[in-house]
C-alpha cells in the first residue's frame, strides 16, 4: 500500500514525458513537403522531396496524404507546410472563387499575380503536364447511347448513376457547375474515393464518373473520355506551389524545383501513376524512378525494395521498422492527448461538485464535442494551428475530456454517502472529506473514465493522418485511396491491439487505485 502513491506517480511521470517527446521539432533547415490525398498529388509531393534531398543539404520531411485542397491550402498559408503539388485550375476556381480560364497561360498567370499578392505564394514553372478533371462512361453505354460530348448526356442522364469524388462534388469546378453548365440532371448521385469508383463502374453499380487525365487506370479499364464540348473545365497545368518564406530563407529550393519544368508529359504521367494505383509499387520507388529516367538524381536499383503487399504477414514483417515507428507516435499523440484531457478534466470535475447548478450545463456543453465528427474537427483545426502534431493533439484532447469530466464528477458526487456522513459527524473540514474521504472512493470511477478515454483517443488518433500527424492511421489513409486491403489492415489491427492494449493497462491502474474493499460504481 505504501509503494501505490509512488508508483502513481511514475506512471504520471511517464505520461508526461510522451508529451514532450511528442512535441515537434523546429528546425530552420528543413524543409516540408505536403500533399493531397491521392496517387499523383503524393507521387509528385515525393519527386520534389527526393530531389530536394539530392541537391540540397536540407532536412525533407514529409506531410503526406493530407485532406484535400483546402486542408494543403491553409498549411501553406499558415507556414505548417513549405510546398506541395499543385494545379493551376484548382487554384484558380477552388482557392481564388473565380471564373474557369479555357487557356492555360492565362489561368497561370492568373493565379501567379493573385497567390503573391494575397499570400505571398509561389508557383514554380509547370511540370509538363495537365491533369483535368474529365467525365468517362463505361465503352458499351457510350455506344448504345451514341454518347460522344458531355452535352450527349442531358437526355439521358435521368436514367443513369453517377459516381463522383467527394471534393468534386463540392467543387465550384465539378459537379454544381457541371450540372448548371450542361443541364445534367442524373437519377442517383453518390460519393465515392477515388479508387472505388472505376470498381463500381466496373460492376455496375454508376455509369457514369469522374477521371483524371493523367489517371493510369484509365489505361485498364474500358472507359469512353466525354468531350467537354462546352469548355466547362479549367486548365489544370501541375505546378509545385511554395510559401514565399521559404524561397527567402532557402532561395535554391525554387532554382532545383525548376528543373522539373516541363519534364513531365501526360503520357508519362499516365504510366508512372498505373505502377502506384494498379502495380503495388511504393511512391518512393516510382519517384527514384521517374528521377532517375530525367537523370537529375542518381538512378538506384529499387527491385530489391518492392514490398510484398498481397501478402500481410509479409508486409507487415518487411515494414516492420515503419510500422514501430509509427506506433510509437501514435502512442504519444494519444498518450499527451489523454494526460492533457485529464489535467483539465479531473480538477474542472472538482471544482463543479462544489458548484451542483452549474455541473450538469457545463458538462453537457463539453459533451457536444463528442458529436462533432473527428475528421471536421481535425480539420477545422487546420487554419488555425496548421497541420502535424500540434491541431491533431488539441482535438484529441478535446474528445479526451467528456468521458473523464462526467465521471469525475459523478464519482465525487456520489462517494459513499455513509462514509461522508460519518466524517462530518465527526467534524472533518469539506476539503478534508473531499481528500480523504470523496476522493479515494471515487478514484476508480475516475480511473474508468481515464480509461474509455484513453481507449477512444488512440481509435480517433488513427484519422489524424488527414493532417499530417503520422500514426497509424498513414497506411489506412493510404490504403483508402488505393482500395488495397493490406495497407488498411497494416494500420488498423496494430491500433485495435494498442487500444486493447491501453485498456488492459488503464485497467490495472483502476484496479490499483481502487481502495481496499470498494467495488467499482457504474454510473
Amino acid at each position: 500500500m505504501r509503494n501505490r502513491p509512488r508508483r502513481i506517480r511514475a506512471l504520471g511521470c511517464l505520461l508526461l514525458v510522451s508529451v514532450v517527446l511528442s512535441a515537434p521539432t523546429l528546425a530552420q533547415d528543413r524543409i516540408v513537403v505536403g500533399s493531397k490525398n491521392f496517387a499523383e498529388s503524393r507521387l509528385l509531393a515525393e519527386i520534389f522531396a527526393q530531389l530536394l534531398e539530392q541537391r540540397t543539404d536540407l532536412e525533407v520531411e514529409r506531410r503526406l496524404n493530407l485532406a484535400g485542397t483546402q486542408v494543403c491550402f491553409e498549411a501553406l498559408r499558415t507556414g505548417a507546410i513549405d510546398l506541395y503539388p499543385e494545379y493551376t485550375g484548382t487554384g484558380l476556381v477552388s482557392l481564388l472563387g473565380e471564373e474557369a480560364l479555357s487557356d492555360p497561360t492565362a489561368t497561370l498567370n492568373r493565379v501567379r499575380q493573385q497567390f503573391l499578392e494575397s499570400w505571398d505564394l509561389w508557383w514554380i514553372a509547370p511540370l509538363g503536364f495537365e491533369n483535368a478533371y474529365e467525365v468517362a462512361v463505361p465503352r458499351s453505354l457510350a455506344e448504345r447511347h451514341g454518347l460522344e460530348a458531355i452535352s450527349d448526356l442531358a437526355a439521358v442522364a435521368p436514367q443513369l448513376a453517377a459516381g463522383f469524388g467527394y471534393e468534386f462534388m463540392g467543387r465550384r469546378d465539378g459537379l454544381p457547375g457541371l450540372e448548371t453548365t450542361y443541364g445534367l440532371e442524373f437519377a442517383d448521385v453518390r460519393g465515392f474515393q477515388q479508387t472505388l469508383k472505376y470498381q463500381a463502374v466496373a460492376s455496375g453499380e454508376i455509369d457514369v464518373l469522374d477521371v483524371y487525365t493523367t489517371d493510369g487506370r484509365l489505361l485498364v479499364y474500358d472507359l469512353v473520355v466525354l468531350e467537354d464540348d462546352l469548355g466547362f473545365f479549367p486548365s489544370y497545368e501541375a505546378a509545385a506551389l511554395v510559401n514565399g518564406e521559404t524561397l527567402r530563407r532557402h532561395p535554391e529550393v525554387g532554382s532545383i524545383l525548376a528543373l522539373l519544368a516541363g519534364a513531365l508529359d501526360e503520357e508519362t504521367m499516365r504510366g508512372l501513376n498505373l505502377r502506384l494505383q494498379e502495380g503495388d509499387e511504393e511512391a518512393a520507388i516510382v519517384a527514384a524512378d521517374a528521377l532517375g529516367t530525367l537523370g537529375l538524381v542518381e538512378r538506384k536499383a529499387t527491385v530489391a525494395t518492392s514490398v510484398p503487399r498481397r501478402d500481410l504477414l509479409g508486409y507487415l514483417w518487411f515494414e516492420r521498422r515503419a510500422l514501430g515507428r509509427r506506433t510509437m507516435e501514435h502512442l504519444r499523440l494519444s498518450a499527451a492527448a489523454l494526460v492533457l484531457g485529464a489535467a483539465l478534466a479531473i480538477p474542472l470535475g472538482l471544482w463543479l461538485v462544489r458548484r451542483r447548478r452549474l455541473a450538469e450545463p457545463v458538462i453537457r456543453l463539453v459533451g457536444v464535442s463528442q458529436t462533432i465528427p473527428s475528421i471536421a474537427l481535425l480539420a477545422f483545426m487546420v487554419p488555425l494551428l496548421g497541420v502535424g502534431v500540434v491541431p491533431a493533439l488539441v482535438a484529441l484532447w478535446i474528445y479526451s475530456l467528456f468521458p473523464i469530466l462526467r465521471n469525475t464528477y459523478t464519482g465525487v458526487r456520489d462517494a459513499d454517502p455513509d462514509a461522508v456522513e460519518a466524517a462530518t459527524a465527526m467534524g472533518m473540514t469539506d476539503v478534508q472529506i473531499l481528500r480523504q474521504i470523496r476522493l479515494p472512493l471515487a478514484a476508480p470511477v475516475i480511473m474508468a473514465g481515464v480509461r474509455t478515454a484513453g481507449v477512444i483517443t488512440v481509435g480517433t488518433a488513427t484519422l489524424a493522418a488527414f493532417i499530417g500527424a503520422g500514426g497509424l492511421g498513414e497506411p489506412i489513409v493510404t490504403g483508402l485511396q488505393l482500395a488495397d486491403t493490406t495497407l488498411i489492415l497494416a494500420g488498423a489491427l496494430p491500433a485495435a491491439a494498442l487500444a486493447i492494449a491501453v485498456d488492459y493497462l488503464l485497467g490495472r491502474l483502476e484496479r490499483l487505485v481502487r481502495p481496499p474493499g470498494v467495488s467499482l460504481q457504474t454510473h
